[in-house]
This record gives structure tokens, C-alpha cells and sequence, in this order.
């Protein structure tokens, strides 16, 4: 089974606006939150760039902004 990977951190609207997306789109395929402020490695590679969704079987990434027919061409390659 896939699962999703989202790098965030607390207090993001827009993770927050990420999260209720990909839910949306994605109900059945397990969400992890990854939260980058406490991994200093996590911090630099994505501090810039989040939210960002990571596939677990490829380790493909989408940067924000993402749209629901983005979410979709990811997901399902």
C-alpha cells in the first residue's frame, strides 16, 4: 500500500490547506506529517519549500502549490 509522506510544520496554513487536499483526494492510502523543525537535516532540505508530499514506493516529491488534478497525476501515475 502507498503511503504519503508530508513534510510540515506546526502552525503552516498552508500544510493545514495540504492536509484537507490530499484527504480529500486520498481517503483510503495511509498520511504520515513529518514536522521538519525538530530535525535540523529536515529544516534545511525543506524549510524553504514545504508543504511537500513524498511518495513512500518511489520517493517522488510534490512541492506546494498542488492542485487536486495535480494530487491526482501523482498519485495515481
Amino acid at each position: 500500500m502507498l503511503t504519503l509522506t508530508l513534510f510540515t510544520t506546526s502552525h503552516c496554513h498552508l500544510c493545514e490547506q495540504a492536509v484537507e487536499l490530499i484527504t480529500e483526494i486520498n481517503p483510503t492510502n495511509p498520511l504520515a506529517l513529518v514536522e521538519i523543525a525538530s530535525d535540523d537535516n529536515l529544516l534545511m532540505q525543506y524549510g524553504e519549500r514545504i508543504p511537500v508530499l513524498q511518495r513512500s514506493d518511489n520517493g517522488s516529491e510534490l512541492n506546494w502549490p498542488f492542485t487536486k488534478d495535480d494530487l491526482v497525476a501523482f498519485i495515481n501515475p
